[in-house]
């Protein structure tokens, strides 16, 4: 397989989200939603944490099921805050229903929220070339579709989560040039190369 990350060598649950998930294009309304829920979930914590609680999310939010997570009322917020190893945040919590509600309007919209959001990169993963050299928490790229999803009225979504997620889904290639992914992901699907 050859060399990783090295963020994600832990020979666990980071590795293999490493390996499976992180960076490969993804294109499925579903699992976007997931991501994006557990980065509002993150807000203020780690990301191993999110891996390790991922299996009492899906158990919480109907497996990600942004229909059903649009009508959740009071008594199913109570319900998910005393959940038994739940990150108990209310407002986290409101966030993802609100959030699935504001994701469902843009699938109305655009027909998918996949559609929606590769549209910002025509559909191709960027991959900068400085980002090799320095580490990057956001850009314009995800200042831009923070911006929009904010008027939106999306929560708990600022440019450093969104770029967060531009990664995880494989919008940008932040893999290392020595990781096996890299030129894995550069090979196999439409790239665009940034300065």
């Amino acid at each position: 397989m050859g060399e990783r990350c090295t963020w994600c060598e832990d020979n666990g649950i980071l590795q293999k989200y490493h390996d499976e998930e992180w960076g490969i294009p993804l294109h499925d309304d579903r699992k976007q939603f997931e991501f994006l829920m557990m980065e509002v979930m993150q807000c203020g914590l780690n990301w191993n944490m999110m891996l390790k609680k991922r299996h009492i999310f899906r158990q919480c939010f109907d497996n990600f099921d942004y229909r059903k997570i649009a009508v959740y009322d009071d008594n199913k917020i109570q319900e998910i805050m005393d959940t038994q190893g739940m990150i108990r945040s209310i407002r986290k919590i409101q966030a993802v229903i609100n959030n699935a509600n504001r994701f469902l309007q843009i699938i109305e919209e655009f027909g998918s929220f996949d559609t929606y959001l590769w549209s910002w990169t025509e559909g191709k993963t960027f991959v900068y070339r400085s980002h090799q050299n320095e580490w990057v928490a956001k850009n314009e790229l995800s200042d831009a579709v923070s911006a929009d999803l904010k008027k939106r009225g999306f929560k708990y979504l600022g440019s450093i989560t969104v770029y967060s997620h531009l990664q995880a889904c494989g919008m940008i290639n932040d893999h290392r040039e020595g990781c096996f992914l890299y030129r894995e992901i550069c090979d196999k699907y439409p790239v665009a190369y940034k300065d």
